[in-house]
């Protein structure tokens, strides 16, 4: 928020003004409140407009772009990410398996074969050879190097050294005091140069110095430096006050979506969920209990009838069909099964109470 009150000077224990610290005078303070007032007048409707961008921006990705995307995305792996994954699991890693298999057999089995009993031997045996042939040129080439080596030593290395110690040296030496002369005849004409050159220059540095440098710093100092500060004063007042207009955009374009939301509310949301609430949720009790229920409950008591009207149909269709069969074939043998597991004790008193039915009958 801005604030539109002004800040009391601050003073001294002994009751005097002390100046502030980051130096703004008094039109500095009073060109403030203006520019800020005029900033915010100006960025308010840029702050409103961008804040509903936002939020129409937020409601198009939330209820359009994202189920347009999850849905090309699923269209997507049912297109292409799906049929390539079969395609190389299914056709292209089994070829390959083969092509490696068929690879293996025809090509590096064979290989190998050769390399081992065919190369092998061969390359030992050219080795071997080459071993043989090597050492005898060996010995040819340490010989014939220990003939020209005596050769050069003899017909080079000795009349070379004789010319060297005998003839080039003293030129040398001659060569040498004539340079050191002359070394010192091109120092003296250096130093006399240095000493041209460095008068020229200094003329020349003291010329620049009062004719461009003086000015230009007095330029700089009096007039681009002072202009500058006032630039940036103002430069960063603009821009403070931009900051602060587009703070209380915020707060005041947050307060009308806030009322926007709030109306809405009031005006549409509160009395659909009151007539959901109140109406259509009695009216869909009532409904269900009135007419939907008796209608699930006759679907279920004709289903359960006609189960067991199936039920029916089909045991008598069995007992039709165990009828024409024994109508047919005749009965069949029944040959009574005893249950071996069944303890003496138990099988007597089944066969006591057995004898005593039927002297009862």
């Amino acid at each position: 928020m801005v604030d539109l009150e002004k800040a009391p000077p601050a003073r001294s224990p002994d009751g005097e003004p002390v100046p502030r610290a980051d130096g703004e005078g008094c039109l500095v303070v009073a060109v403030r409140l203006p520019v800020r007032i005029v900033a915010l007048v100006l960025v308010l409707p840029v702050r409103m407009a961008w804040d509903a961008l936002v939020v129409a921006g937020r409601f198009l990705r939330d209820t359009v772009l994202r189920p347009v995307g999850r849905a090309l995305a699923w269209l997507g792996r049912a297109l292409f990410v799906w049929p390539l994954v079969g395609l190389w699991r299914y056709v292209v890693v089994p070829v390959a398996k083969g092509v490696g298999w068929l690879g293996n057999v025809l090509l590096v089995v064979p290989a190998v074969w050769v390399y081992r009993w065919v190369l092998t031997p061969v390359g030992r045996a050219l080795a071997w050879c080459c071993a043989g042939v090597g050492a005898v040129l060996a010995a040819l080439g340490r010989g014939l190097y220990a003939g020209l080596a005596w050769l050069a030593r003899y017909l080079v290395v000795v009349p070379a050294g004789w010319l060297y110690a005998w003839v080039l040296t003293p030129i040398g030496h001659l060569l040498a005091w004539c340079g050191r002369g002359l070394a010192r005849c091109g120092r003296g004409v250096l130093w006399c140069l240095g000493k041209v050159v460095t008068g020229i220059g200094a003329v020349l540095y003291w010329t620049v110095r009062i004719l461009l440098v003086l000015p230009a710093l007095a330029v700089w100092r009096w007039v681009l430096a002072p202009v500058g500060r006032a630039l940036a004063v103002v430069g960063r007042e603009l821009l403070d006050a931009l900051g602060h207009g587009w703070r209380i955009a915020g707060h005041l374009s947050r307060a009308v979506g806030r009322a926007l939301a709030a109306l809405f509310r009031w005006t549409v949301a509160e009395p659909a969920r009151w007539v959901y609430r109140s109406v259509l949720t009695p009216v869909g009790h009532a409904v269900r209990d009135t007419v939907l229920r008796p209608l699930a409950e006759a679907a279920r008591a004709a289903g359960r009838a006609g189960r067991q009207a199936l039920r029916s149909a089909r045991l008598s269709v069995r007992q039709a069909r165990a009828d024409l069969r024994r109508t047919l074939f005749g009965e069949p043998e029944r040959t009574p099964s005893v249950d071996r597991r069944e303890p003496s004790g138990a099988k007597a008193r089944t066969l006591g109470s057995s004898t005593t039915a039927l002297t009862k009958d």
